[in-house]
């Protein structure tokens, strides 16, 4: 790699540290190149995205950001996950780290807070964004649902009454 080729690398890595919501970061020494791709397509399947880069590269990138604290992780070899949601790289790595006991989470961050393993790991259990905004719409629409079957509840039984006694009218006529 050469001078050009590294410069634009660290500022590739500055702009996805700047406007990315989470990174997590995981060693992953021992995985197999089937592991890694099965990895990486998870995350893109989530809306994240997994990459390799030098740790030296890597802390130059990260000078300025927001995500500065995750740079004493940054030894040996190491895997970047981040993702604009907040919780959908933590999910993926979480439990791709449960599948794959190789895959071991060093920690991460999420703006200027920084996330030790439990952190992550506490993210993953939380909804992804479109889960909450399915959610939201659930709950804004149950009202409107119970609204009209109460507006139109009297009217089906005003309407079963009469159905009775026009039955009732029609088996009196008949009997008699």
């Amino acid at each position: 790699m050469d001078r050009t080729e590294k410069k634009e690398l660290i500022d590739e890595l500055n702009g996805v540290f700047q406007k990315t919501a989470v990174v997590v970061v995981a060693h992953y020494s021992g995985l197999t190149v089937a592991q890694l791709q099965r990895l990486r397509k998870q995350m893109r399947e989530a809306g994240a995205t997994v990459q390799v880069t030098k740790n030296r590269l890597t802390k130059i990138a990260l000078e300025g950001t927001d995500v500065a604290s995750i740079g004493s992780l940054l030894t040996g070899p190491t895997i970047l996950a981040y993702s604009d949601d907040p919780v959908a790289a933590p999910k993926v790595a979480a439990a791709f780290a449960k599948d794959f006991e190789k895959f071991v989470i060093l920690g991460g961050a999420m703006g200027k807070t920084a996330l030790d393993p439990n952190g992550v790991r506490s993210l993953a259990t939380m909804p992804s964004l479109d889960e909450l905004r399915g959610k939201l719409i659930g709950l804004i629409q149950a009202p409107a649902t119970k609204l009209a079957q109460l507006t139109t509840a009297p009217q089906a039984k005003l309407a079963r009454v009469f159905q009775a006694y026009a039955d009732k009218d029609g088996a009196d006529k008949e009997a008699a």
